[in-house]
């Protein structure tokens, strides 16, 4: 389990996490997202250790990171997959990690297999794509066959047969009751493998809850409508949001479907569709962040 309570950075006048809380529960993959410069980076390195907070703490399992005796065996992370030496194989890499632990070298070959590096655990790092370099960024995380995995945006450089594999790896992670915690970018895939979520912005807490409990707090939910007469329905509709699809599609948001269709009804449209249209991820993480965006692009 990792806790963070009332984390507070500050870099001389400048506040990248303020008064942060939060838990991420074992058994479960909880994503860790927001906006670029929320403070998601600077969150994980001080659960890591690797910045000080200047007020609140972070625990992993009960006690700070720096105080667990062989952090490799609880704290399996990927922050930067290129901390590597370009000069060492896939496998040095490894095997230097685990003699730091008394890993025994039988683990190295098999987080190799697991990560899909066994043909190139002998080739030096320095030639490894960004996606091999992923591979084995998350192959050192799971050394220690650690209790809790931390990994930021670990499907960088991934093919699609990749990301698959990343996406099923979370998934029995967590099925192992072990503590999940992963930063990405992606809502799609976030969609797909999260059970949780923790959303920050400016460095606050903006959302601690579920991806169908966010998804449904964002109201993005739409329905979508092919009629012949679409000028019609719009005047039968005037407090609904209606985006034109096409010129006899609309996407209707405010009123649900069986409100639509009993308004139809009783003023003798025809409908040809009538549709739900499930909210995205993606929509309802844009209307929580939208404040909290640190640079806006204008429309094109």
């Amino acid at each position: 389990m990792i806790r963070a309570e009332n984390l507070t950075k500050r870099y001389g006048d400048t506040t990248v996490v303020q008064d942060l809380s939060f838990t991420v529960h074992p058994g479960a993959v909880t994503g860790f997202l927001g906006p670029n410069g929320a403070g998601k980076s600077t969150t994980l390195r001080m659960i890591l250790g690797l910045d000080a907070p200047t007020r609140g703490h972070a625990t992993v399992d009960g006690r700070p990171y720096a105080r667990h005796t062989a952090p490799l065996t609880r704290v399996g992370a990927l922050l930067e997959a290129r901390s590597t030496h370009p000069g060492r194989s896939a496998r040095h890499h490894l095997t230097a990690l685990a003699l730091t632990h008394g890993i025994p070298r039988s683990r190295v070959d098999r987080v190799l297999a697991l990560a899909g590096l066994t043909q190139v655990a002998d080739k030096r790092v320095k030639g490894f794509s960004l996606g091999m370099g992923q591979r084995l960024g998350i192959a050192a995380a799971l050394l220690g066959d650690p209790a809790t995995v931390v990994l930021d945006e670990p499907v960088n450089g991934l093919d699609p047969e990749g990301v698959l594999w990343i996406r099923t790896l979370l998934k029995s992670l967590a099925a192992e009751g072990r503590t999940v915690l992963v930063s990405s970018h992606l809502m799609s895939e976030m969609a797909l493998t999260a059970d949780h979520l923790i959303v920050i912005g400016k460095g606050r807490l903006l959302a601690d809850t579920t991806v169908d409990a966010l998804v449904r707090a964002s109201g993005g939910a739409a329905v979508k409508v092919v009629t012949p007469e679409p000028d019609r329905l719009r005047d039968l509709l005037p407090g609904a949001g209606i985006t034109v699809e096409a010129p006899d599609t609309l996407l209707v948001t405010g009123p649900d479907a069986p409100e639509i269709g009993r308004t139809a009804a009783a003023h003798g449209l025809p409908l040809h569709e009538l549709t739900p249209q499930a909210a995205s991820l993606e929509q309802a993480f844009m209307a929580l962040t939208h404040d909290s965006v640190e640079y806006q692009g204008a429309p094109a």
